[in-house]
C-alpha cells in the first residue's frame, strides 16, 4: 500500500480548555477523528481560539486557523469519556458524507485469502451474505445502501455494520485487517527522518 496522505479535516470529538486532569500544565486540549483515514489526534488550538464538539477543523499543511499544534496521533485508549460518547454518531456522519467511498465497499472488496472475504470483516457479515453480495454485484453494482439491503436477503445494514467495523479497527481489531482506519504508526525507529502522524 503507497504512503497514505496526511489528514487534512477534522472533526471535534472533545474540546478540555483547561487540558486533561491528570496532566501536569494546564493546557487547551482537542480530540479530534480524521474524515479521511479516521485517524485519532490531539490538538492544541490557537491562542484566543476554541472548538466546540462536532466541528470541523482544518488540520493539514497549509496555513491552520484554529489549530496550533498537532500532539500525534492517540490510541482508543486515550480518548476521553466524551470522545467516546460522540465517536459513534461522528463516524455515522462521516460515512453517510462519504457514502459513495464506503458504497464502493461493496462493489469492489476482494479476498483477503482463499478462506476469507474482505466483505466477512464486516460485523454481521456471513459467508452466505458474502456471497449473495458478490452474485448480486456481478450482475450489476450497487447503487446505494438501500439497494445493497432490497437485493442481499437478511444483509446486515450496511451503514451500521461499516460503523461498527470503523470503531472496531480504532480500538485495534483482532484480526489485524484495517480496511477503512489507518493503522497504528509502525515503531518509530524505522522513521527517524519523518515525523508521522
Amino acid at each position: 500500500m503507497g504512503e497514505m496522505r496526511a489528514e487534512e479535516q477534522c472533526i471535534v470529538l472533545d474540546y478540555m480548555p483547561t487540558g486533561k486532569s491528570s496532566a501536569i500544565k494546564t493546557e487547551a486540549l482537542a480530540q479530534i477523528l480524521g474524515k479521511e483515514y479516521f485517524t485519532l489526534l490531539e490538538v492544541t488550538p490557537k491562542p484566543g481560539k476554541a472548538f466546540t464538539v462536532g466541528e470541523e477543523v482544518y488540520v493539514g499543511k497549509e496555513e491552520r486557523e484554529k489549530v496550533e499544534l498537532i500532539k500525534g496521533r492517540i490510541a482508543f485508549k486515550d480518548l476521553t469519556s466524551n470522545s467516546l460518547s460522540e465517536l459513534e454518531d461522528t463516524v455515522l456522519d462521516m460515512v453517510e458524507e462519504q457514502k459513495d467511498k464506503f458504497l464502493n465497499f461493496f462493489n469492489n472488496a476482494r479476498a483477503i485469502s482463499l478462506k476469507r472475504h474482505q466483505l466477512e470483516l464486516l460485523p454481521g457479515m456471513g459467508k452466505k451474505h458474502m456471497i449473495d453480495v458478490l452474485d448480486e454485484r456481478d450482475k450489476s453494482k450497487f447503487e446505494s445502501f438501500e439497494d445493497v439491503v432490497a437485493r442481499v436477503k437478511g444483509v446486515p445494514d450496511p451503514k451500521k455494520a461499516i460503523v461498527k467495523r470503523i470503531v472496531e479497527e480504532l480500538e485495534g481489531p483482532e484480526d489485524k485487517h484495517y480496511l477503512f482506519v489507518r493503522p497504528p504508526a509502525a515503531p518509530r525507529r524505522f522513521y527517524p527522518q519523518r515525523r508521522r502522524y
